[in-house]
C-alpha cells in the first residue's frame, strides 16, 4: 500500500517544479530510496536529466533515462515515460499528467505540482483516483521560502 504525498508549489514555473523534483530525488537517494520518475514527454525527461547534473554544486545523484535497458547501477534514479521496471517499484515521483497505471506496486508516490491550472487539474484527478482506491494522500503546500522540504520516511 503506497504512502502518497502531493507537493504543491506556489509558482507556475516549469523550471521551479523540476528543481523541486531534483531536491526530492536527492533526499530520497541519500535516504537509500531508489526512484522512478514518470515524465510527460521526452523533452521533460531530458530537462530533468540535465538538471540533475547541475541543480546544486557538489550534488551527485546517479540517474539515467530509461529506455527499456536497466542501468548498471542498481540504486540509481530512472527517468522515463513508461511503466517502471519491477526493480524500481520503491518510490515513484510523478511529473506526468497521467496517473501511473501500476501505482499499487510502489511503496511511496510523490506528486509534484506547480500552480498552473493544467498541472493542478491533473493533480486533482490523481488525488481523486487515489482516494477512490482507499488511500489518504497527504498534501504539502510549499511556500516560496521552502527551498528544502524533507521527504518523510
Amino acid at each position: 500500500m503506497p504512502d502518497i504525498s502531493f507537493y504543491v508549489l506556489p509558482t507556475e514555473s516549469v523550471t521551479e517544479r523540476l528543481l523541486f523534483a531534483c531536491k526530492l530525488l536527492e533526499k530520497a537517494y541519500r535516504s537509500g530510496h531508489f526512484c522512478y520518475v514518470l515524465t510527460a514527454s521526452p523533452a521533460q525527461s531530458q530537462a530533468l536529466d540535465d538538471l540533475l547534473w547541475s541543480f546544486r554544486p557538489g550534488s551527485f545523484v546517479p540517474h539515467q533515462l530509461f529506455t527499456d535497458t536497466l542501468p548498471e547501477v542498481a540504486r540509481s534514479i530512472l527517468i522515463g515515460m513508461s511503466d517502471a521496471p519491477p526493480q524500481w517499484h520503491n518510490t515513484l515521483l510523478n511529473l506526468s499528467p497521467d496517473c501511473p497505471s501500476d501505482f499499487l506496486q510502489f511503496s511511496r508516490i510523490l506528486e509534484v505540482l506547480d500552480n498552473s491550472e493544467a498541472t493542478k487539474s491533473a493533480g486533482r484527478q490523481h488525488y481523486s483516483l487515489y482516494k477512490k482506491a482507499g488511500f489518504e494522500p497527504t498534501t504539502h503546500k510549499i511556500k516560496a521560502s521552502d527551498s528544502e522540504h524533507s521527504i518523510e520516511s
